[in-house]
């Protein structure tokens, strides 16, 4: 008990001792406040930052929305669940393993963006809004060729759209639900076929386990070591990423 209160007291003075110290070694502070602007550009400049901060609020939003992340961590997530194992691999590495598979995969329209928006703007050869532009073209043009026509043709029949000609007569708020939704159309096919050969596996077992008169033990118990063997013995990991790799070109 007297440990207890003796470090309870040197917790107390320390907290009170710490502004001094640091005022007196010149910390730095950061402060925050809400006052009059004495000029339009102040007023400027505060949208500019709440813009930036909004964005990057629902930046893993735009993640998934625009990019290859959503057919990728859908196809991985049915092969856990075609071969039975529950959680392995775990939600960390199925979600890390999309993320560095869709970086690989969006590479050159990243490095697109960079060359022609990003450094331009940097070295102050363009505006912002220009700026915005050059990024949004190759974004949208990766969008344009893997979104389904009659998907596309839906979001534009709904919003009451002219029939777009080429990828400039289509909006932005009409792409990205066309990608997502041909993307998830996709994710399904893919993961309907790797469905197909554990669900013979489970089928063989099932059959052979009512043939000895096993009624009571659960297929997937026995099943499960050999769809494993199976997974392991053609490579499956390698030939998913391989298959999606190449799905996206």
């Amino acid at each position: 008990m007297e440990g207890a209160g003796v470090k309870r007291i040197l917790f107390i003075l320390a907290i009170l001792l710490i502004p001094p110290a640091a005022h007196a070694q010149g910390l730095p502070t950061i402060t925050f406040g809400i006052g009059e602007a004495s000029s339009p550009g102040e007023v400027s400049t505060a949208l500019q930052i709440l813009v930036v901060l909004t964005i990057l609020s629902i930046a893993p939003a735009i993640l998934l929305m625009t990019t290859a992340f959503t057919r990728i961590v859908v196809v991985l997530s049915f092969v856990r669940q075609a071969m039975g194992t529950q959680q392995m691999p775990p939600n960390q590495v199925i979600i890390g393993l999309s993320l560095f598979l869709t970086f690989f995969i969006m590479a050159p329209v990243f490095n697109q963006m960079n060359d022609t928006a990003l450094q331009p703007y940097l070295a102050k050869k363009i505006s912002q809004e220009q700026a915005l532009k050059r990024a949004l073209a190759p974004m949208r043009e990766f969008m344009y060729r893997q979104t389904d026509e009659k998907d596309l043709a839906l979001l534009v029949n709904i919003a009451g759209i002219d029939q777009p000609q080429d990828l400039t007569d289509v909006p932005t708020v009409a792409l990205i639900p066309s990608f997502m939704l041909s993307e998830l159309k996709r994710a399904f096919q893919i993961g309907f076929l790797i469905y197909v050969p554990f669900l013979v596996i489970d089928m063989v077992v099932a059959s052979v386990l009512m043939a000895m008169g096993m009624m009571m033990l659960p297929p997937p118990i026995i099943s499960l070591p050999f769809k494993l063997l199976l997974f392991v013995l053609v490579d499956g990991w390698g030939l998913v990423v391989g298959s999606l790799v190449q799905s996206f070109h």
